[in-house]
């Protein structure tokens, strides 16, 4: 393999997967909770930095693909989402990165079998492929890097 795929599941608790040049994968949680002092708008720039230092740790992105969610359960989740969505698809075309949204049942189908697989179902998937995710976003972001090594010409 010779390409550097980053997977994200959105959101103030990101999931991230990065599988490198090596083959090697690696995966964690990072958190963009606003803090007690700052505007709504700090945890896009936090987030936007940290997309910066996984840009320069790992040398080179390919892809980017992101978990593409239509449906939220609360006005402040959307529109959460949609700030993190519209930062990182900028992100990408500041650096010519190409980037891919992927519909959650797409997602889940490929990890279980199920379109509408729970969060214990999707982390259950991913540690049967060899990895501890912290949590569900972790697992999903774990799950989306797979179905995108395995179905997608990167």
């Amino acid at each position: 393999m010779n390409t550097t795929i980053l997977a994200l599941d959105l959101g103030t608790h990101t999931g991230w997967a990065l599988l490198h040049l090596d083959g090697t994968i690696t995966s964690g949680t990072a958190h963009f909770k606003p803090q007690r002092f700052e505007g709504g708008g700090m945890r896009f720039l936090r987030f936007k930095r940290w997309l910066a230092e996984l840009l320069s740790a790992s040398g080179h992105i390919n892809a980017v693909f992101f978990e593409e969610v239509r449906r939220h359960a609360g006005v402040d989740a959307a529109h959460a989402y949609g700030g993190f969505m519209g930062h990182l698809t900028a992100w990408c075309e500041h650096h010519n990165i190409p980037y891919q949204g992927v519909p959650v049942g797409t997602i889940k189908k490929h990890a279980t079998g199920k379109g509408n697989a729970g969060k214990d179902d999707m982390i259950l998937s991913v540690r049967q492929r060899g990895h501890a995710p912290t949590d569900d976003n972790e697992a999903d972001a774990l799950a989306l890097l797979h179905w995108a090594v395995q179905t997608q010409e990167v």
